[in-house]
């Protein structure tokens, strides 16, 4: 048989790799043919000068991945159909028919209806919001906790119950119930795959198509999203320095209300404690059920943390959704939902029927993280952080623009919101920016009916404050405060 290797030593690929894909190519040219017969791993290694553990591992290899087979008595040979030729698909003899007419459900029909999300462009300098400063997560400790559990055999195993880990539960109550005045037990939460999931079954369990929904307007898109999907009757309730108007709410009478009391997104409104009593004392005598996003209220620079909604509430009727995505990384993809007492069995078997658990490894790093105090140091560190980027940003809008801007919100979060006072659109200041390669982003897309102009959220988590001074700078020198047409 005509079988030349070529193996060198002054290569960084092991020789049994060097066997295996030089057998392996061959084999797809077509010089050893199907059921052809190979040299004995013994005689082949005498040739090639090598042992004859390296021969043996490069056939494990090719038998392992279908190219070669052992015939009992007989010795190695090439097997009759490769791998790749079964995966190859004939040419067709005729004409390829239509697609099949595919009846979707209503459900799949409303999703059809979202807009899907464009792939960001990115820029030398970008106030995007949403995400934190992955930079100054301590990565090290995270992998650390992951591989401490990696020793447990039981988190390879399926988990025992769909609400998680009974150990994280445990520690997100007593975390809430201290931090943010979150009336619950253990029992109560859910371990969802990061917020939106939470809003998802919420929304799959406590709707039926055509129900009236009360939604803040700006509001979340992420969420209106979810609930368009539902079919529900989304009906937007304006938003002052004070929150979501509840009269407002009181006169449509919905099933369920979505708001983000603590850091109203996007305008950082905060909902007032008489508007919260008042929404309070109308969902318990009507039977509606409320949902509070409390999706970074870890984050307030200045006074004292404000009690959830939920810790008020007497009726039983506001779903808690928290998440884990900008106190600790995005890519987490954890965050936790706090069910009211009756409605606690339907969830578990909606979640154990939508993915079983998320994942067991880092639930248990995610307990360890908590209990041991990280949470609560990095969340401080943050604090402070996060409080210099967001004073950098309102001080260099302010010398900059002057009195031709205007910072909504209170001081927490993540982001800003800002209204301009200038004749440019949303799109002249968006592409005039883009020219010095800074990135801004109109508030538009987070309005059901996008009336309003030169409305834009600021993110400033990831960018340092030389950065941001910088950007606005750039910004400035583009997007000048005089008005289009030349007047100041």
């Amino acid at each position: 048989m005509d079988l030349v290797l070529t193996l060198h030593s002054q290569t960084d690929l092991p020789l049994h790799q060097q066997v295996y894909r030089q057998l392996r190519q061959a084999i797809l040219s077509g010089r050893l043919q199907a059921n052809q017969r190979l040299p004995a791993t013994r005689s082949l290694a005498k040739s090639l000068g090598v042992s004859r553990t390296t021969v043996t591992q490069g056939y494990d290899q090719l038998i392992s991945e279908g190219y070669l087979e052992t015939r009992i008595g007989a010795g190695t040979y090439v097997c009759g159909e490769l791998p790749e030729l079964s995966l190859r698909v004939a040419s067709p003899t005729a004409a390829s028919p239509h697609p099949a007419n595919i009846q979707l459900s209503a459900y799949a029909e409303r999703v059809q209806q979202i807009p899907t999300r464009a792939r960001p462009q990115r820029f030398e300098i970008d106030f995007r919001y949403g995400t934190p400063a992955l930079e100054l997560f301590p990565i090290r400790l995270w992998r650390q906790l992951l591989s401490r559990q990696v020793d447990e055999t039981e988190v390879l195993g399926y988990a025992t119950s769909a609400m998680g880990d009974e150990g994280l539960r445990g520690a997100i109550a007593t975390h809430i119930r201290q931090s943010r005045g979150v009336r619950c037990q253990p029992k109560q939460i859910l371990i969802t795959g990061g917020s939106q999931q939470a809003l998802d079954l919420i929304a799959r369990l406590v709707l039926h198509p055509g129900d009236k929904m009360a939604f803040e307007e700006p509001g979340y898109t992420g969420a209106r999203q979810i609930f368009t999907a539902s079919g529900a009757d989304i009906i937007p309730i304006a938003i002052d320095r004070d929150g979501i108007d509840i009269e407002q709410v009181k006169a449509i009478n919905p099933r369920l209300v979505y708001l983000t009391p603590s850091h109203q997104f996007p305008t950082g409104a905060l909902l007032s404690l008489p508007r919260r009593l008042e929404l309070l004392r109308w969902a318990k005598k009507t039977g509606a059920l409320i949902i509070e996003d409390d999706y970074d209220s870890e984050y307030r620079y200045g006074g004292r943390p404000v009690p959830a909604l939920q810790g008020l509430d007497s009726g039983g009727g506001v779903f808690y959704v928290g998440t884990f995505s900008k106190v600790m990384f995005p890519g987490l993809r954890m965050g936790y939902l706090v069910i009211p007492e009756p409605l606690v069995s339907t969830f578990q078997m909606a979640k154990w029927l939508a993915d079983r658990q998320p994942p067991a490894l880092d639930q248990r790093a995610l307990c360890e993280f908590i209990q041991s105090g990280h949470l609560e140091r990095h969340l401080r560190k943050m604090r402070v952080c996060y409080a210099s980027r967001r004073q950098a940003l309102v001080q260099s809008l302010q010398s900059h623009f002057g009195e031709t801007i205007q910072v909504l919100g209170d001081r927490a979060g993540l982001h800003i919101m800002v209204r301009w006072e200038t004749d440019l659109t949303d799109d002249d200041i968006i592409d005039r920016a883009a020219g010095v390669n800074v990135g801004v982003y109109s508030a538009r897309r987070q309005y059901l009916n996008p009336t309003r102009q030169r409305e834009f959220v600021f993110g400033y988590a990831e960018l340092d404050e030389s950065t941001i001074h910088t950007g606005i700078q750039r910004l400035a020198a583009t997007v000048s405060p005089r008005r289009s047409d030349g007047a100041l």
